[in-house]
């Protein structure tokens, strides 16, 4: 079996890439303050939607609860920071740990579900997060919620603020990418992909499938959380009304757009989708319904969404690679007795046949330019 280049370390390296470029771009002018708003918003997007994508796309169970995940990890970080005195990044990160915390809580008795019943659950049980959330005022403000949650960086100059909201997201969205690239493709990640295709196998043949369920679900509440703390810094100001049901819908929709069970593709959906609602603002109320229609659409005429389940990969091995670049070289050497003319030799017989009255045409083995033989692979 040939060994393949690394799919996770290629599509970690451009997201990575992609990420450098647009801060040159940011730097240089070339994106504006208003673009660049909308791609932080859309990198925040893909960590959540990554973190639903673990659980419905590679675990194969419909979750719609967490915008309220995503809630317990803005207000714990944006306390931590404005009440404790916490710096911002170890406040995002236990805001990840505490929404991973709920999420456990709420995975032992959930996760034993199946389909419906467990989307209607979590939906539900985002729905009471939201509610808590509002009654908690002397924590969570209320109704009213937080404001003046300080920014990441507030040096006074625009440019450099919004490229450093650009860079913190930018840099979770690629520790996200690795790390749920790698996870999947580890035993952990083949367990949890034998759920999705029959649980009932899977545990007949030795997977602890509620172990695999709840680990997934804890994962996935976590990421959501940081998402979460990164979304509650870029804006400055959060209230529960900002995390109702319809914002769950938006992640489920980046999912199942780019794909159930692709990373690649939940990363191309929340760009479209961030760029979509924004373009689509000025219709007002019949946005959503122009939206919805372009998704059905969508749905019908591609119902595995943009990428499948297939990966961004670099196509071939590194043995094939290396051989087509050196066949490459070898036709691009001239021969060291000059360019060939196409001429016949003067002593060579009429029609080109051999003493041996065998006619040459090319047919014998030849060794490549150097006295080296060039194996295919």
């Amino acid at each position: 079996m040939k060994k393949t280049l690394k799919d996770p370390l290629f599509l970690t390296l451009f997201v990575a890439a992609v990420g450098v470029l647009l801060v040159v771009l940011m730097a240089v002018g070339v994106i504006n303050e208003y673009v660049a708003q909308l791609l932080t918003l859309s990198g925040i997007y893909a960590i959540i939607a990554l973190g639903l994508n673990l659980i419905s796309g590679f675990t194969g169970q419909l979750a719609l609860g967490h915008a309220g995940l995503m809630a317990i990890g803005a207000y714990t970080a944006s306390t931590l920071v404005m009440r404790v005195g916490i710096p911002i990044f170890p406040s995002i990160l236990a805001g990840g740990v505490v929404t991973g915390l709920f999420g456990l809580l709420i995975g032992i008795p959930t996760l034993r579900l199946r389909g419906d019943y467990l989307a209607i659950t979590t939906l539900g049980m985002g729905e009471v997060i939201r509610v808590i959330l509002v009654n908690l005022e002397g924590i969570t403000g209320g109704a009213a919620g937080l404001k003046g949650v300080p920014p990441f960086l507030d040096s006074g100059n625009v440019t450099l603020d919004f490229i450093a909201k650009f860079l913190w997201v930018f840099v979770f969205l690629v520790l996200t990418v690795a790390g749920m690239s790698n996870l999947i493709r580890s035993s952990t990640g083949l367990a949890l992909k034998s759920i999705r295709e029959d649980e009932v196998s899977a545990g007949a043949m030795g997977v602890h499938t509620a172990y695999y369920k709840i680990f997934a679900f804890t994962l996935s509440a976590a990421v959501a959380g940081v998402g979460g703390g990164l979304y509650a810094f870029f804006l400055g100001y959060i209230n529960p009304q900002m995390f109702t049901w319809i914002k769950s819908i938006d992640f489920v929709i980046i999912v199942v757009l780019g794909g159930l069970g692709s990373i690649t593709g939940t990363l191309f959906a929340s760009v479209l989708v961030v760029f979509a609602l924004d373009l689509l603002w000025f219709l007002q109320d019949w946005r959503l319904v122009i939206y919805g229609l372009v998704l059905v659409l969508l749905m019908r005429f591609r119902p595995q969404g943009l990428m499948g389940r297939r990966e961004l990969r670099l196509i071939g091995s590194p043995a094939r690679i290396k051989a087509f670049l050196v066949r490459v070289r070898d036709r691009l050497r001239k021969p060291k007795g000059g360019p060939d003319t196409g001429a016949p030799d003067a002593g060579a017989p009429a029609g080109g046949a051999t003493d041996g009255g065998v006619q040459d045409g090319g047919a014998q083995d030849k060794p490549a330019p150097g006295g080296q033989e060039v194996a295919e692979t």
